[in-house]
């Protein structure tokens, strides 16, 4: 099968390489709420940083590709949208728990679906009982965060809008691709990410220099882990892999991040939101089985 079939069949199981790949990308995307809720770096300060050094590793192998005119447009827009999602992420690791955080930000192929619809295609009917169990477990976490603190809650929506804004990245991003190597792609979209958030920091009066040895290496840490193996390893897989495949392996983030939050901030999600968290995976899962062959019932 070749990699142009293999995108296109939502239900072929990858090649050992994109295994390897995708493998990498859900321990690498695993560290980011953690690291993100221990950094004390101000938000907008933590994206351009995370996102500069992420384009500068991948430049010298950008450097080796052409660059078609309309795929760069593609990941300069990508590029806006991923620093848009990254501080409402950001700012969800940092008023919520990582577990609730992650599990409303995997919400992202439930936008995906919708913002096909709204632009004209369709989505089948047994796809709408995904969303609304998805939807059902969204109210489940997001009343049990209220009941905790009105930052919680807050944190949840930070989420909810960070995975629309996930979900739009991702669909530039593959417009991106379809005329521009990985590397090229990803050292584009993160440069354009970091300096969309400089700006913001600097207007915000946020600190970009000065800071604790501890926190540079948190820093270093979100760069090969999140960014390099999560980020660019998922967008290389998806020149190859449909993104049903991909989209369903991502939601292993969830009790990675999790257990990691668990066993480096000893943070443990209340009880209470886990039949929630259950609820929207499974409602996402149904919404990516229910799609991934096309528009038909």
């Amino acid at each position: 099968m070749t990699s142009g079939e293999r995108i296109n069949d939502h239900t072929a199981i990858p090649a050992k390489p994109d295994l390897i790949r995708l493998g990498l990308g859900i321990i690498g995307i695993g560290t980011s709420g953690p690291l993100i809720a221990m950094s004390a770096m101000p938000v907008l300060t933590l994206i351009f940083w995370r996102n500069l050094g992420g384009s500068l590793m991948t430049l010298p192998f950008a450097l080796r590709h052409s660059r078609d005119r309309a795929g760069i447009k593609w990941a300069v827009f990508a590029g806006v949208l991923l620093a848009l999602h990254f501080i409402g992420f950001f700012l969800a690791m940092r008023m919520t728990t990582v577990a609730a955080g992650t599990a409303l930000v995997a919400l992202q192929p439930i936008f995906a679906a919708l913002f096909v619809k709204f632009s004209g295609g369709d989505i089948p009917s047994k796809a709408w009982l995904g969303m609304i169990v998805s939807f059902v477990g969204v109210v489940l976490v997001s009343g049990v965060d209220l009941s905790i603190s009105f930052r919680s809650f807050l944190g949840d929506i930070a989420a909810l809008i960070s995975a629309a804004l996930a979900a739009a990245y991702m669909m530039a991003g593959s417009k991106a691709q379809r005329s521009l190597e990985t590397s090229t792609y990803t050292t584009v979209c993160y440069f354009v990410c970091s300096i969309t958030a400089l700006p913001m920091a600097l207007l915000a009066g946020n600190e970009i220099f000065a800071f604790e040895q501890k926190e540079w290496l948190i820093l270093l840490g979100l760069i090969l882990g999140a960014q390099l193996l999560g980020h660019t390893m998922f967008n290389s897989a998806l020149k190859r892999v449909s993104p049903a495949i991909v989209s369903l392996i991502v939601f292993f983030e969830v009790p990675v991040s999790a257990v990691l939050a668990a066993w480096w901030l000893d943070q443990t999600p209340p009880l209470g939101i886990i039949p929630g968290i259950a609820l929207i995976l499974f409602g996402c899962v149904l919404v990516v089985t229910r799609t991934r062959g096309g528009s038909n019932d």
